[in-house]
């Protein structure tokens, strides 16, 4: 249940002893003790204690001390500090355009918080309420009061109203009073969600402050725009945390009622005060921004709470989505319009239609070689750019339907395409990608961004690529020999210690990027080569550059992204990461590669997010009405969020590609929020998807107008969905329906290839097949699968609502000869035995699995 702020109810246990006359009042009930002494400078909170198992215990070192920020003049926008990289450069450096923008915002005195003048105060006077205490103070430039009282549902958790009336006209905010602090050397984790996560304090803020590489030494204040939960954290070695969470609909709405307010700045998030104690503090309004400028007279008020949590920061951060934003709520909402199956019906059509999926063949090398048209940014690019995304999809949807279209028509020339990328001269960068793209008027290969070859680039554009189609051609010696060629230069490529460097120039061959660390899952190339060619230097470099990894990024929070135009900024990569290490414990069952694997996807749940609460208001889209659940941001992830992330102006993406690892995940582990941020990523998202071609938007900002200048995401699509169903299905049967898994896609995230080998159903062998013209529903909540075994058909039918549903199926042409000869729910016990007619309806529980048998 959403907590109502607006409502509050008394604490169960609130004692108040007259202040005036002891000097000390106290706030407690069974879970939480809080006390405050009138001393000179005011009431001093001087003890914060929680019941853990029976005992009051210290938690952290209180303060109590209020701040709010004036200003007479509107704050400059412009930066005033210069920082720089660990090797000496400006960062982010003058060729990285989209960043420099992003980044000045991001360095003004406002967001540093040195803009205006910090004022200070204990309050002066104290008094009970009905439902807790009230203090009080004032100076010469406004007055400030605030309400605290211990809330009755979560009995940690501290509610607290603020109001400031002005007394002169300017700019104000607000700072949450600081409740307590943690020493530095108490600190086992902090994070500000979207942004960073971290157990240590980062001495460069470049590194801290991009790229989340330990904690920034600076009390940085972050917008809600990449914020993925309202919530600060940090957490001391005590094993006790601290968070700070705004009441919801405080921060900006996205899309507040006809176009996008996405770049509002309401709402500012820290993981320390104004004097840069570790405190999770907020800032309401932001200094300059909307509702900061008050008239004397005029007053402002908000509201926020404290939470003290016996537990990691997992665990607060759950409190936060769950209790407070409503997460499980705002899921119960979505439906859909059209099944995720039938999407991937008909994005095989776009696909193949050379036209809508701007498929080209160009001669290359005594080659032809086919692609995709990429219009987005590419150096060097004159809108001919040409690339291929999900090569394990595209060999895969051909298993699947036998289609000429893709296996006489694309396959041949997306395979040329591939040969063509690789450079097989010998020399330093042999085996290696030539580039991500292929320039059709200058006839050249080139990388994203710069002249530069990524070991990661290896291991995506070679080896996953590769590899993905060894598994449906592995007799197909020349794609061997070109993986062997790709797993030698990662193996001479790798340090001493196991980890790769970021890049090389492409001309001197000299490591770049010195500034940064491969914080990436480079190392599942050689795992993937392990598993292709069977030998065992190849598994035991991998284990080497994940146990790097895992002690490097996975303990300290550190991920680096993928996406060389934005500098490599945090981002999908680190959910990859994840399902990397669960592969590489798949193989060699070592039980610290599926425990970094488990801290990897916690990690990734602070890239979703989780506000505002999505309701059933309405809403106008480029003059169409919507229901406010149907464009929630609440859900999805980012490209790369953090301060100069895509996510600041385009807002998160519709490529739900950790949607199906989250379902792993929740097998895995049983946390419930894994398989909330799977559906609530996968399922109702209809308002980005074009109608035409079923082919979803990427970013949320364009809402609903198709795949654009990225007609290859579509492959990504086709990609992700089929792995988020086949996943479901294994977990809502209890793996009595499994199919083996291949290889993670490149870049975008941690789905998997399906069909290269048959699977299980229950007990029995089946080889997936393709559902068109073999089933539909009357329901566009009910998911259908299909597996072809010894002289029947299985379909796998499930229900993507929470709620039972009723659906009717309908066979086609395929199956036309075949009759449902029994019924099986999840684990496969038969519900029927009887032959059934088509056309009858089908029960299904909330979140449930049934499966026809056909003969």
């Amino acid at each position: 249940m959403i907590k109502k702020f607006a409502a509050l109810i008394s604490c169960l246990l609130v004692c108040g002893v007259l202040g005036a006359q002891t000097g000390t009042m106290l706030l407690q009930n069974r879970s939480l003790k809080l006390g405050w002494t009138r001393t000179a400078a005011g009431w001093t909170l001087t003890s914060v204690q929680l019941n853990r198992t029976g005992k009051w215990a210290a938690a952290g070192k209180p303060s109590g001390q209020h701040l709010f920020i004036y200003t007479a003049k509107k704050p400059a926008l412009k930066p005033d500090t210069v920082f720089k990289t660990i090797t000496g450069e400006v960062f982010p450096g003058e060729n990285y355009h989209y960043q420099l923008e992003q980044w000045a915002l991001s360095t003004s005195p406002v967001a540093l918080n040195t803009a205006g003048t910090a004022y200070w105060s204990y309050p002066l006077t104290g008094e009970r309420t009905s439902s807790g205490i009230r203090f009080s103070s004032e100076n010469e430039v406004a007055e400030l009061t605030t309400e605290w009282s211990l809330d009755s549902l979560y009995p940690t958790d501290i509610v607290v109203r603020q109001t400031l009336r002005a007394k002169r006209s300017g700019y104000f905010s607000c700072a949450s009073p600081t409740l307590t602090t943690i020493p530095e050397t108490e600190l086992s984790w902090a994070t500000v969600p979207g942004y960073f996560q971290g157990n240590y304090l980062q001495k460069n803020f470049a590194l801290a402050y991009a790229y989340g590489h330990g904690i920034p030494a600076l009390p940085a204040v972050y917008p809600e725009r990449c914020a993925s939960t309202l919530s600060p954290i940090v957490s001391n070695r005590a094993g006790l945390s601290f968070s700070v969470i705004p009441r919801p609909g405080l921060g900006r709405d996205p899309w507040e009622k006809d176009r996008s307010t996405q770049g509002d700045w309401l709402l500012g998030l820290s993981h320390m005060n104004r004097k840069g104690a570790l405190s999770p503090t907020l800032y309401y309004p932001v200094l300059g921004e909307k509702g900061s400028k008050l008239e004397e007279g005029q007053t402002l008020s908000f509201q926020f709470r404290y939470s003290i949590t016996d537990g990691d920061w997992f665990k607060a951060l759950n409190h936060a989505i769950y209790d407070v934003y409503g997460f499980k709520e705002s899921l119960a909402l979505r439906k859909n319009r059209q099944s995720l199956s039938r999407r991937v019906e008909r994005m095989h059509s776009y696909l193949t239609d050379p036209a809508t999926s701007m498929w080209n063949v160009e001669d290359f090398e005594n080659r032809k070689i086919g692609a995709q048209s990429y219009l987005g940014g590419v150096v060097g690019s004159q809108r001919d750019a040409m690339k291929n995304s999900d090569y394990g999809a595209m060999w895969m949807l051909a298993s699947l339907t036998s289609d000429p279209k893709l296996t006489r028509d694309r396959l041949p020339y997306a395979l040329n395409f591939k040969l063509a990328q690789q450079q097989t001269e010998p020399g330093f960068f042999e085996g290696a990608a030539v580039g991500q793209y292929y320039l059709a008027k200058s006839k050249k290969f080139v990388e994203e961004w710069g002249e530069v070859v990524e070991p990661i680039g290896l291991t995506y554009y070679t080896m996953l690529d590769v590899g993905n189609m060894l598994l449906f051609e592995p007799g197909n010696k020349v794609l061997r020999e070109r993986l062997r060629m790709g797993a030698s230069s990662l193996l001479r490529w790798q340090k001493a210690d196991g980890s790769w460097p970021v890049a090389f120039d492409r001309h001197t061959e000299k490591e770049v990027f010195k500034d940064l660390e491969d914080l990436r899952p480079t190392f599942y190339g050689l795992l993937v080569a392990y598993r292709i060619l069977g030998d065992a230097r190849y598994l035991q470099a991998a284990k080497k550059g994940a146990d790097w990894l895992i002690q490097n990024a996975v303990r300290t929070g550190s991920f680096l992204g993928v996406c060389g135009d934005a500098r490599y900024a945090p981002d999908f990569a680190t959910a990859q990461t994840a399902q990397c290490l669960l592969d590489l414990y798949d193989v060699a069952r070592e039980k610290k590669y599926l425990e970094a694997a488990v801290a990897t996807a916690r990690i990734y749940t602070a890239s979703i997010y989780t506000h505002p609460v999505a309701g059933a208001a309405e809403k106008e889209v480029n003059g169409v009405k919507r229901a406010d659940w149907e464009i929630s941001q609440s859900g999805l992830s980012f490209e790369h969020g953090g301060i100069f992330g895509s996510a600041n102006r385009e807002g998160p993406i519709l490529l739900c590609s950790h949607a199906p690892l989250f379902i792993r995940m929740f097998a895995i582990t049983g946390e419930p929020l894994f398989a909330d941020m799977a559906r609530a990523a996968a399922l109702g998202r209809d308002a980005f998807v074009d109608e035409k071609t079923s082919v979803a938007s990427y970013y949320w900002l364009a809402m609903n107008k198709g795949a654009g200048p990225y007609p290859h995401h579509a492959w990504w699509q086709v990609g992700w969905i089929t792995d988020y169903l086949l996943s479901e299905a294994e977990l809502r049967s209890a793996k009595t329906i499994t199919f083996p898994r291949g290889f993670v896609t490149p870049k975008v995230g941690p789905h998997q290839t399906y069909g290269f080998q048959p699977g299980r159903i229950y007990g029995e062998s089946a080889e997936l097949i393709s559902s068109e013209d073999l089933i539909s529903s009357d329901s566009p909540d009910v998911e259908y699968l299909a597996a072809r075994g010894k002289d029947k058909l299985f379909i796998i039918v499930m229900n993507d609502e929470p709620r039972e549903l009723t659906a009717t199926l309908s066979f086609g042409k395929k199956a036309a000869a075949f009759k449902i000869v029994s019924v099986m729910d999840g684990r496969g016990k038969k519900l029927s035995s009887k032959p059934i007619e088509t056309n009858t309806p089908l029960a299904l529980p909330g979140y449930g699995l049934k499966t026809l048998v056909l003969e």
